[in-house]
């Protein structure tokens, strides 16, 4: 007897193959063929444009649990990277017509222009209650307008990708060479972005796959930003003689990437250069410090996560999307622990007691709070001009 679960219900074009077997049927949406990665939930209301051009997002396919996905459309201004390193999509409704004075592109037409697979009329809820309760699945998802699926074949192409866990992914969306960054955020004054043109620090940020709104936020705060590579080395980094350095985010198993990184870390460390590490950057810096990484089960990636400040005692809403996270009971004796989840009490930032060094597993440049988290670029701006202001002494 032939599973039900395996034929098309009419009008289907696209459907997602977990390694399991399960068959999940759709409508597609953007580019024609397959694709294949780590089937996560993202739960922000907000910024789809953002999420899919995030570079953290390498080798994973995102459901959205918002349903009203691209009822604002694309445009040009809200990308975090040119190169999507997404695999693709999942949505609950069909895209409607973009409702928004910024929109320049149809959402769909946006995703065909990038080669980027979608699938729309899936029932959200329980797939993100699979990933919950089961753990991120690998999936293959396939657009075919004429319906046409060797299921068999998908399976086997899902069942046989690695999972990223020890994968380096960092290297894969990292740039090939240095460049500089001017470019300040967004006034909406002169419905423009800015340019910082009289610059008090000079910042090297290395680049794990590197959001633009993170480089805008450094040189909005006063900071000349110079971008390396992921694999960059200490002398390098050193070369650009910087007040601070900064470690990005970026996708994949901070273990692998930590091969090249962690050497050029320590070395910064021992020199005392004060250092701000987001996402992956957070995992590298404790990684250097000598502590532990995990795989998380399914992740934390959305816009509504609270996170505490043991310090202060605030909470801050925060944007999150990392799959893996720092064992805190590895942290050496010279680090505190900063900040945890309200959610799932994992870590969430740190800092070293003895030199100008933190870092936080999540993005205050994103603004869900909308300005909770930004105190983090102003404390990396106090540690250099505390740094300067001792050199000078």
């Amino acid at each position: 007897m032939t599973d039900p679960a395996q034929i098309p219900p009419p009008g289907s074009t696209a459907v997602l193959v977990l390694a399991s077997g399960r068959a999940i049927w759709g409508r597609g949406l953007g580019a024609t063929g397959s694709t294949v990665g780590e089937v996560c939930f993202n739960t922000s209301m907000t910024g789809y444009q953002e999420i899919l051009t995030d570079p953290s997002y390498a080798g994973q396919i995102i459901t959205f649990t918002f349903p009203h996905v691209g009822n604002v459309g694309t445009n040009e201004a809200d990308i975090e990277t040119t190169t999507i390193a997404a695999r693709g999509l999942v949505v609950r409704e069909d895209i409607t017509d973009p409702s928004n004075y910024r929109a320049t592109k149809h959402l769909d037409a946006w995703l065909k222009a990038r080669n980027l697979i979608g699938i729309a009329g899936v029932d959200t809820r329980e797939l993100t209650r699979l990933i919950r309760d089961e753990g991120a699945p690998t999936g293959v998802l396939a657009h075919a307008p004429n319906g046409k699926f060797d299921l068999n074949a998908l399976k086997d192409q899902a069942k046989a990708w690695p999972g990223l866990e020890g994968m380096d992914l960092a290297r894969e969306v990292s740039c090939r060479q240095g460049y500089g960054w001017d470019e300040t955020t967004w006034s909406f004054e002169t419905d423009s972005y800015g340019r910082q043109d009289k610059p008090s620090y000079n910042v090297v940020a290395v680049d794990y796959g590197a959001k633009r709104n993170i480089l805008r936020c450094l040189a909005a705060s006063g900071c000349k930003v110079t971008v390396l590579p992921a694999n960059a080395t200490a002398d390098d980094v050193m070369r650009h003689k910087p007040d601070g350095v900064f470690l990005s985010n970026g996708p994949g198993d901070p273990a692998a990437t930590g091969v090249y990184s962690v050497p050029m870390i320590r070395e910064v460390i021992k020199k005392e250069v004060p250092l701000f590490g987001i996402c992956l950057g957070h995992q590298m810096l404790a990684l250097a410090l000598g502590a532990k990484t995990e795989k998380m089960p399914k992740g934390h990636r959305g816009a509504n996560h609270p996170v505490k400040d043991l310090a202060t005692g605030k909470v801050e809403i925060t944007s999150q999307n990392h799959g893996f996270v720092v064992k805190p009971e590895t942290l050496p004796p010279d680090a505190e622990v900063t900040h945890v989840s309200l959610f799932d009490g994992s870590n969430e930032g740190l800092k070293l007691k003895s030199k100008p060094v933190f870092s936080v597993q999540y993005h205050p440049e994103a603004s869900p709070g909308p300005s909770d988290s930004h105190y983090l670029f102003e404390r990396f701006v106090d540690l250099m001009a505390a740094k300067k202001k001792k050199s000078a002494a």
